[in-house]
């Protein structure tokens, strides 16, 4: 704990007394006669991509220190609509979701920032960072020249204009450029059903939105070059993403920037995102390296997406979408196979890249701050649990003639049980073509079997006896971040339910299972029993909320060890550290210390499968995320 408090304490005192001297000086950035121009001189842009969100606002220092200790001199980050208005018109700018203090912690550290603010993010995160409730406004649709999406558009980047708009580098903040909407060219290359004309005029209106925020720096787009036709936008800069020939990135900026430069790639992959029931992929420090000092030979300016990649907390997570599976659901870890990993420390990928842009640059670069403290805790004991079955009859559900969606219900994330009593006797096919995305079938409580939107499972066989209740418990996996689809993401059931090709209709209960608070998870574990009791311990393949407490005399990063669960949800101290899923890769979930207490400390487990029934916990020292167990 004492360790802990002096790294935090030494980097609060570094960035206040380095705060001072940034400040009182005033400085420019532009781009002019085909170069990025910092106070007049040509600067080429070493950036690292951080998302604020994916990491608890007490670590945002370290990670920053981490990045400039791998010789870089910006930090880029996505803004998440949906993190800061999660429900309509609520702000939330504190904490966690404290943009502005993210971006002076970054001017503290001597890094300049690029923003880039959507509205539309992709980045793996949950609907690609649109709030999930603009699905429920009459006649919007996202990504579109759209009058009422273009009203919600507006009032967003306006409100994000209120925090942020002081912090640009012309009002003598850090933030040099600001991105205009997000790989935009993909997605027009993808909805070949709206003119192209169409697509022109929604990305000049997003443009023209920003601007007429506050945005004043220079604006830019990120596309693969092959995309700049659909991408770019009159005015903005047109940056690459995932561009290795230099050749091929200078060709397309000049077709589209009036015959120069600047040259950037906007997003140079060091890793890759992963999916569940997919191996963990790992890009090769040398091939990294190697394209670094292209970059740095040749004057291309950059950004590592990642150079840090974070968490998944929550429900945060989005999900990717091929025919083949249907719904490939992003893992909780965000490593990205980064130079910096999730829980912030150096790799091997990050110290070549340190001796690399030592031998290249002309600045400072200074030393690797130490790592946080790690603990491990070697028994967590669940003394009490309680079948979901059970518990969710406390909670009030709706009754409709079919299940009603997530939306429907106002209910964002996380579960909703769907029951419907049958008076007269039938067997057969059950099919839910309309999951979305996973499920637990039952009748009266005994387990049926499962439904996966995943491998696109949508039907098994059930027999449901006369006077008896068939339950369905749907979890939302996250919505589409990516893609022409990401405009079909209604959760839940979204069309009927049949048995032997007959439409089950009528007295459907829809009932929310809420999550989303400590006040949540107690009104579930009321008459929670202890945990080894013969009801208990008999009870498998039943969804189950474990509970427990634990003492710790010192608070330090660690990894919870999930490999003989199932599928579920981990709460520690209340805050709700993310989804596991036996199939892997990932086995182990991140808690940051600071989510930890000296002293008593609660967790709670709700798994759906419930395949073994569990007594205990612990963490390890060492994340697991590259095990497959299919």
């Amino acid at each position: 704990m004492k360790i802990y408090k002096h790294v935090v304490l030494a980097g609060l005192l570094m960035g206040s007394a380095f705060s001072v001297h940034l400040q009182a000086q005033e400085h420019q950035f532009k781009i002019s006669d085909g170069n990025f121009l910092y106070d007049g001189k040509p600067v080429q842009i070493h950036s690292g991509e951080i998302h604020y969100a994916r990491i608890p606002h007490q670590y945002w220092r370290h990670r920053l220190q981490m990045l400039k200790a791998m010789g870089l001199n910006t930090v880029a980050t996505y803004v998440f609509w949906n993190f800061h208005e999660a429900k309509e018109g609520q702000w939330n700018f504190a904490g966690d979701h404290d943009l502005a203090a993210f971006v002076r912690t970054a001017q503290e550290e001597g890094l300049m920032v690029i923003l880039r603010p959507g509205p539309y993010a992709c980045a793996e995160w949950e609907f690609g960072g649109y709030p999930w409730w603009l699905q429920n406004i009459p006649g919007l649709e996202i990504r579109r020249d759209n009058a009422a999406f273009l009203n919600y558009t507006e009032k967003y980047l306006k409100r994000l204009g209120q925090e942020i708009g002081s912090l640009q580098i012309t009002k003598g903040g850090p933030i040099i450029m600001v991105q205009a909407e997000n790989e935009f060219g993909s997605y027009v290359s993808q909805r070949k059903d709206i003119p192209l004309e169409e697509h022109r005029a929604y990305n000049a209106k997003i443009k023209k939105q920003l601007e007429e925020a506050g945005f004043d720096v220079p604006l830019f787009t990120s596309d693969g070059t092959w995309l700049f036709e659909g991408g770019a936008t009159a005015g903005a800069l047109p940056t690459a993403n995932g561009e290795d020939n230099v050749d091929n990135l200078k060709k397309a900026v000049n077709q589209y920037h009036g015959g120069q430069g600047p040259y950037m790639v906007a997003e140079f992959y060091p890793g890759w995102l992963s999916h569940w029931a997919e191996p963990f992929p790992q890009v090769s420090v040398e091939k990294i390296a190697a394209q670094t000092e292209i970059y740095l030979k040749d004057k291309v300016s950059f950004n590592y997406y990642m150079a840090h990649g974070g968490t998944n907390f929550g429900f945060t997570s989005g999900a990717n979408y091929n025919k083949q599976h249907g719904i490939q659901p992003d893992l909780t870890s965000y490593d990205y196979d980064a130079p910096i990993s999730e829980a912030g420390w150096s790799t091997a990928k990050y110290d070549a890249i340190r001796e690399l842009m030592l031998k290249h640059v002309d600045y400072h670069v200074p030393e690797v701050p130490p790592r946080l403290p790690v603990i491990e805790i070697s028994n967590i004991s669940l003394a009490k649990s309680i079948n979901l079955l059970d518990a969710v009859t406390k909670l009030k559900g709706k009754e409709s003639d079919q299940p009603l969606t997530f939306e429907e219900l106002a209910h964002p994330f996380g579960y909703v049980i769907y029951s419907r009593q049958f008076n007269q006797p039938i067997q057969g096919n059950l099919v839910v073509e309309g999951l979305r995305d996973y499920a637990m079938v039952y009748v009266d409580g005994e387990p049926v079997g499962e439904l996966n939107r995943y491998d696109n499972s949508f039907e098994i066989p059930i027999d449901v006896p006369f006077n008896s209740t068939l339950q369905i418990v749907v979890e939302n996996m996250g919505r589409i971040n990516y893609g022409a689809e990401i405009i079909h993401n209604t959760k839940g059931i979204i069309s009927p339910v049949l048995i032997n090709d007959v439409e089950i209709s009528g007295s459907w209960i829809s009932t929310p299972v809420p999550m989303d608070s400590e006040t949540d998870l107690g009104l579930l574990l009321k008459g929670a029993k202890t945990s080894n009791t013969k009801a208990v311990r008999d009870t498998k393949n039943i969804p189950f909320l474990y509970t427990g407490e634990f003492n710790l005399s010192e608070v330090g990063d660690t990894f919870l060890d999930m490999e003989s669960w199932g599928k579920g949800v981990v709460f520690v101290n209340g805050i709700n550290i993310g989804r596991y899923w036996k199939v892997g890769p990932q086995q182990t979930l991140f808690i940051p210390g600071v989510y930890l207490r000296q002293g008593k400390n609660t967790i709670v487990v709700f798994d759906q499968m419930n395949q073994k029934v569990q007594t205990s916990l612990h963490t390890v020292k060492t994340p697991v995320l590259d095990a497959l167990n299919l």
